[in-house]
């Protein structure tokens, strides 16, 4: 796939989840994705597969929202990387807002995600969020 049908693909995805369809990321994951989230915050490191990704960082950050709404601001693609510039708007369970910026930078291969890396407001995830299960 070139850099249009890759962006084309990351595009979908987001306006999927825009629309309450969150599996439509992770049916677009490779099994073997690896996910990276830099830094020192309790969050930070790398998921080595599908099932880490969603069983210890996506299940976990996002049971703690009642709410949760995704825009993206900008969708860059060149080659196998898509780099999206992201905002979200959520509330806690316990209440509290959650409204984060995000960078993520896709590399997609065979028209899978095989990497992310996803850049945000550490400290902030730090402030409001509950830190995952060791």
């Amino acid at each position: 796939m070139g850099a249009e049908e890759n962006k084309k693909l990351v595009q979908d995805i987001f306006e999927q989840m825009a629309k309450g369809n969150g599996h439509a990321f992770t049916m677009a994951m490779a099994d073997d994705i690896r996910w990276t989230v830099p830094g020192s915050c309790s969050w930070a490191g790398t998921y080595e597969s599908k099932a880490d990704v969603v069983h210890k960082l996506l299940a976990p950050l996002l049971g703690q929202f009642a709410e949760y709404h995704s825009e993206v601001d900008q969708v860059l693609a060149d080659g196998d990387h898509v780099v999206v510039q992201s905002r979200s708007h959520a509330r806690t369970k316990r209440g509290d807002e959650y409204n984060q910026s995000y960078c993520y930078v896709f590399r997609v291969a065979d028209g899978m995600l095989a990497e992310v890396v996803e850049y945000c407001d550490t400290a902030h995830a730090e402030q409001v969020l509950e830190h995952p299960a060791s």
